[in-house]
C-alpha cells in the first residue's frame, strides 16, 4: 500500500510540474508573440500591398495589424559589439500592449518621439553592450550585410548601417532578453532596403474567438501564407514538452506496475496460506467465482487505499508548492522563486484509472489460483 502510494504522488507532482512549466512558458511566450501570425509559406518576405491590408483589417474580429521587418544585423555600442535580431515593427505595435510596463526595467517604452527614433532592447543585449540608456549620449551602431557579390574594392559597399537611440530595455524571458532589439518600421526598410516587403504580419484580435479568425484568414490568403497562432509559432517546443511529459508518465507507470507486484506476490502467499479458509468456504457452497472475487477485492482494496492516500499526498504537495513554494529552483535570476505547479483533473483520472488497471492485472493469477485450490480441495472431499 505504501509503495502504491509512494509512485502515485511521484506520478501527481512530476506531472504537476510539466503542466506548471508548459503554463509558465505559455504565460512569457504570449507576452511577446502575437495572437496571430501571418508569415510567407516559403521565403522569409513577401511583399505586402494596400490591397492585401485592407482585406486582412476588414476581417471580423482584426483589431491592430502590426507590420514586421525582423533579421539579423550586427550591433556596437561604444567598444562592445553583439549580433542581434533586429525587430521593426509599425507604430501600433505598442497599442497591442505585448511588453507590460512591469517588463520595462530601465528607460520609457517608446519607438519614436520628437521626430526621433528609438530602440527598446532586451536586457541581455544591454548587460552584454554595456548601453547606459539614461545617459542619452551613445547610439547604438546597426550594420546589416547586404546580398550582394563583392565585386568593389570598398568594403563600405558590403553593408549599410545606421544609428539609433536607446530608448528603453525589456526583461521577458532569456531568450528574448539576450537577442532582440525592436526599432520603428522605417528605421529597418532603410536599414534592410526592404521597400514594401514585410516577414511577418503580426494580429491583435478584439475578443472574438482566434481560431475561427485565424481560419477565415487563412482562407482569405489561400497556401501562399501560413497563419500561426499563439502555439503554433513555438509548436516544436510545445511538442517536445508533452513528448518530455509522456515518458515520464511511462517511466512513473512502470515503477508503479514495480510496486504492484508486491500486491501479487501478497496475494500469492495469501491464497496459499488460507487454504483451510479457502476449503471451508468451498464446502459451504462457495463457488469458484466468489472466491476468485474476494481475492480480487482484496488487491483492490490494498491499491486503492495507497492510489487515495497517493492522490491526496500529491495534491497536498502541490497546494503547498504553489502556496507557499517549498521548492525553488536555485538561481538567483529565476523567473520564477518556486518550481511551477499545476494540478489538472485529468492527471488525477488518468492515474486513478491506470492504478486500476493495473491491480486488476496483477490480481487475475492469485485470484485464478485461490479458485483452483477451491475446486481441487472439492475434488479430494468428493473422494
Amino acid at each position: 500500500m505504501a509503495g502504491v502510494a509512494f509512485t502515485t504522488a511521484a506520478l501527481i507532482i512530476v506531472l504537476s510540474v510539466f503542466n506548471g512549466l508548459e503554463d509558465l512558458l505559455r504565460s512569457l511566450n504570449n507576452s511577446f508573440d502575437p495572437e496571430i501570425r501571418i508569415q510567407a509559406a516559403k521565403g522569409k518576405s513577401f511583399e505586402l500591398t494596400p490591397e492585401m491590408l485592407a482585406k486582412i483589417k476588414a476581417v471580423d474580429g482584426v483589431s491592430i495589424v502590426t507590420e514586421v521587418i525582423e533579421d539579423y544585423a550586427y550591433v556596437r555600442y561604444r567598444d562592445a559589439n553583439q549580433v542581434v535580431t533586429v525587430k521593426g515593427v509599425s507604430d501600433n505595435f505598442i497599442d497591442q500592449q505585448r511588453i507590460p510596463k512591469e517588463n520595462i526595467v530601465e528607460g520609457e517604452l517608446k519607438l519614436r518621439e520628437n521626430g526621433v527614433n528609438y530602440a527598446i532592447i532586451g536586457r541581455g543585449v544591454q548587460y552584454t553592450l554595456s548601453v547606459a540608456v539614461t545617459e542619452g549620449m551613445f547610439p547604438l551602431q546597426v550594420y546589416y550585410i547586404k546580398n550582394v557579390k563583392a565585386r568593389s574594392l570598398n568594403p563600405s559597399n558590403l553593408y549599410s548601417n545606421q544609428i539609433i537611440m536607446p530608448g528603453g530595455v525589456f526583461s521577458i524571458v532569456q531568450s528574448f532578453d539576450e537577442n532582440y532589439i525592436i526599432v520603428p518600421l522605417s528605421f529597418t526598410q532603410e536599414l534592410l532596403n526592404y521597400g514594401n516587403k514585410r516577414t511577418s504580419l503580426e494580429i491583435k484580435t478584439s475578443g472574438r474567438n482566434v481560431s475561427r479568425i485565424e481560419s477565415e484568414l487563412q482562407n482569405l490568403l489561400k497556401d501562399d501564407f501560413v497563419v500561426l497562432n499563439h502555439e503554433e509559432q513555438h509548436k516544436d517546443l510545445y511538442k517536445l514538452l508533452k513528448m518530455e511529459k509522456f515518458f515520464a508518465f511511462l517511466a512513473l507507470t512502470l515503477l508503479l506496475i514495480i510496486g504492484s507486484i508486491n500486491i501479487f506476490f501478497t496475494l500469492m502467499m495469501l491464497a496459499l496460506d488460507k487454504k483451510k479458509d479457502i476449503t471451508i468456504l468451498s464446502s459451504m457452497g462457495a463457488s469458484k467465482r466468489l472466491i476468485s472475487n474476494i481475492f480480487m477485492a482484496e488487491g483492490t482494496l490494498i491499491a486503492g487505499f495507497g492510489v487515495v492516500l497517493g492522490l491526496a499526498a500529491g495534491a497536498a504537495f502541490c497546494w503547498l508548492q504553489m502556496n507557499y513554494g517549498i521548492i525553488s529552483m536555485g538561481m538567483e535570476n529565476s523567473i520564477t522563486e518556486g518550481y511551477p505547479i499545476k494540478m489538472r483533473p485529468l492527471d488525477f483520472v488518468l492515474t486513478l484509472l491506470v492504478v486500476t488497471i493495473i491491480t486488476m492485472l496483477i490480481s487475475l493469477r492469485p485470484a485464478y489460483l485461490a479458485s483452483g485450490l477451491s475446486h481441487n480441495n472439492k475434488l479430494l472431499g468428493k473422494q
